[in-house]
């Protein structure tokens, strides 16, 4: 990332620019660009037009947008100044993309191509284990997504720090699911860092607790010093007003309305920013984003992994925090990264379910012409359906009790009975302790599909 050009603060600009020569931009300058971006001047002054003074087009920008800001009184940032953001038409276009998007996500739950059992043992796990896998690679783990997948899937025990980041932040997903109903509080705050660092943390901080000092700094790529959080004596302050502003209504008032998935970007801006824990703010910041969107209703983002579209471009994810920072504390930069974070993610998550169903109407057709599958109980099918979907696949009958909710016993005889019909093949692990069953490659020919 390169260096970051910082505008002079506002109050300092309007003091000093020409009024002659600002009266004729203020139509011409308005909150976003020809293309609807909204620029921060470290991008703006590359594309002031060549006739127009770039600190005047500048200011003209700036009033522009003050004209729409809203100013967050709950939320202070330094001195006496408040955390403000504004939404564009270019903003607005994209959170009314993103609500159509979830509205016509109903089918998911709805539908009845799939079931609740199948719901929940292909969505929600499966992609809670994405966001666990992800955002933990976010904050430095470096297992591999095969081994993440196989602990996870495995209940097996973390063997390093990496991969209890991952498992931690699985449970940490889980706790934010069950606790959308809940109120926010400092106390549940502390819980989630708590889940979330777990065996995982490092700064010599402590799981679940406040910092007690100013001992920490973000830098950037050349070791500058681009933030100094806020000062620790402040923190509990600063995040009961938090929770106040995230308890609120901001639904039914006209003149408080915010948006529930601005809203839920906010309080993810602002754990970061309040940076109340030595290490961890980022896994918990994220936990309490999924809390705010699914507490206002918005059931689909159970499904939804953000952290995924964060690392495929982390230095712009890290550059808009720098440039809400630098300009006013105007928390607009951040909406536009994270809610075009957003749209990208639920457009994969419908994509995601797009070949289920191809898969789910591909398997059904099989079962209403096969013989074989007229001879199998449900359990049988549903273990076929994933043998299918991965060849190689290591069955337990641990596993497959866990993920059909069934008992152990009831597991292995499904399993028994597919290795007599010969459609999986059984072996022994490494430590001869435990019955594996693989799925065969050639498994598709076996069925006749």
């Amino acid at each position: 990332m390169s260096r970051i050009r910082v505008p002079k603060p506002f109050k300092q600009l309007i003091q000093e620019v020409e009024y002659k020569k600002l009266i004729p931009l203020l139509g011409k300058y308005k909150a976003t660009d020809s293309q609807g971006r909204y620029l921060h001047w470290n991008d703006f002054k590359w594309r002031v037009e060549p006739d127009d003074d770039e600190l005047t087009a500048w200011v003209a920008t700036q009033i522009s947008r003050r004209g729409l800001a809203k100013f967050l009184l709950l939320l202070q940032s330094e001195g006496d100044q408040y955390f403000s953001y504004c939404v564009p038409d270019s903003l607005f276009a994209q959170l009314h993309s993103i609500d159509q998007m979830v509205g016509g996500g109903r089918e998911i739950g709805d539908s009845t191509f799939i079931s609740s059992n199948e719901k929940n043992h292909y969505l929600v796990k499966s992609l809670m284990q994405e966001e666990a896998i992800t955002s933990s690679q976010l904050e430095g783990a470096s297992t591999t997504r095969e081994v993440a997948k196989e602990m996870l899937e495995k209940n097996l025990t973390p063997k390093d720090k990496s991969q209890q980041m991952i498992v931690n932040n699985y449970l940490l997903m889980k706790k934010a699911v069950e606790s959308k109903n809940d109120e926010l509080s400092i106390e549940f705050i502390l819980e989630l860092h708590g889940i979330a660092t777990h065996k995982a943390i490092e700064n010599q901080a402590s799981a679940g607790v406040i910092r007690q000092d100013n001992n920490i700094i973000v830098s950037n790529l050349y070791n500058e010093n681009t933030f100094y959080p806020p000062d620790w004596q402040t923190l509990r302050s600063r995040l009961a007003d938090l929770c106040d502003f995230a308890n609120q209504d901001h639904s039914q008032n006209n003149q408080d309305f915010i948006h529930p998935i601005i809203k839920a970007v906010i309080l993810h801006f602002m754990i970061a920013y309040i940076h109340p824990f030595g290490d961890g703010n980022g896994r918990t910041a994220r936990a309490i984003f999924y809390w705010s969107i699914l507490r206002s209703g918005y059931w689909l983002f159970e499904y939804v992994s953000i952290s995924k579209p964060i690392k495929e471009k982390r230095g712009d994810y890290d550059k808009s925090f720098i440039y809400t920072e630098t300009d006013d504390f105007d928390l607009t930069y951040f909406l536009y990264n994270q809610i075009d974070t957003i749209e990208k993610a639920v457009k994969s998550l419908h994509e995601y379910i797009d070949r289920k169903k191809r898969d789910f109407y591909e398997f059904m057709d099989w079962i209403e012409k096969s013989a074989i599958a007229k001879s199998l109980k449900r359990g049988h099918l549903e273990i076929l359906k994933e043998a299918l979907r991965s060849p190689g696949k290591e069955f337990t009958s641990r596993q497959v009790s866990i993920d059909f909710d069934v008992t152990e016993n009831t597991a292995r005889s499904y399993l028994n009975k597919l290795v007599d019909r010969d459609l999986l093949i059984q072996a022994q692990s490494k430590n001869a302790k435990t019955v594996l069953y693989l799925a065969p490659a050639n498994l598709r020919a076996r069925l006749k599909l």
